[in-house]
């Protein structure tokens, strides 16, 4: 009883007393683990900050998955089926893919909440002026999502935004783009076939834009 003695001081305590100090510290020295082992998990998972989980806790990015720019092109072989996309402008006229024939469409799904969104738009415009001065036969038309109608052309009319884009309506134009939007914001470039030639996962520049739209148009066959 030595070092428990000398742990305890030479104040002689009964049972129930030597029983509450004992469990204090068994207390204390779990609660320490357990704060070490929230530091060293919350640690890991900010590790990714494309992670949900960091974007969770990031709080301006309401809870979205967001791209890190990646760039994926598809060989004319390679690519799927026409995107057949019907749907309403935000200033609720209706849209299809009827009469784009032979017109390279650029698709950009955003929203008005989303911060790389924000960023990006500037270069998308200036992409989109691009084209139309040099007379190429290519479209653009965005994609807003999870916001009213209002918002998004509140957004649009603010940032000076001359394309269109259609309403989010549930969802349901993004089910036409074939599973490859995964993050907000995201670019699809379609060729003169209505087929995915390439897609950007997160924000994109005006180069990286008009880069896969002349790669496109310079296609042949």
């Amino acid at each position: 009883m030595t070092h428990l003695s000398a742990w305890l001081g030479p104040r002689r305590l009964g049972p129930r007393r030597l029983g509450s100090r004992r469990l204090g510290g068994l207390r204390r020295l779990v609660g320490l683990t357990l704060v070490a082992g929230l530091v060293a998990t919350s640690s890991a998972c900010s590790s990714d900050p494309n992670s949900v989980a960091a974007q969770a806790r990031a709080g301006d990015r309401k809870g979205y998955i967001s791209g890190d720019g990646t760039i994926e092109r598809l060989a004319p072989g390679d690519r799927g089926s026409p995107v057949a996309l019907t749907g309403t402008t935000l200033e609720g006229k209706p849209w299809s893919m009827k009469g784009t024939e032979g017109t390279v469409l650029v698709l950009n799904v955003w929203g008005s909440w989303c911060p790389p969104c924000i960023e990006e738009t500037p270069a998308l415009q200036k992409a989109w002026e691009t084209v139309q001065a040099k007379g190429l036969d290519v479209r653009f038309l965005g994609l807003d999502v999870q916001e009213a109608p209002a918002s998004g052309l509140a957004f649009q009319q603010a940032n000076k935004v001359t394309y269109p884009s259609l309403a989010y309506d549930g969802g349901v134009p993004l089910l036409a783009l074939q599973g490859k939007v995964t993050t907000t914001p995201a670019t699809l470039v379609l060729d003169g076939r209505g087929r995915i030639a390439a897609r950007v996962s997160g924000p994109v520049s005006t180069t990286t834009v008009l880069g896969l739209v002349d790669d496109v148009l310079a296609e042949t066959g």
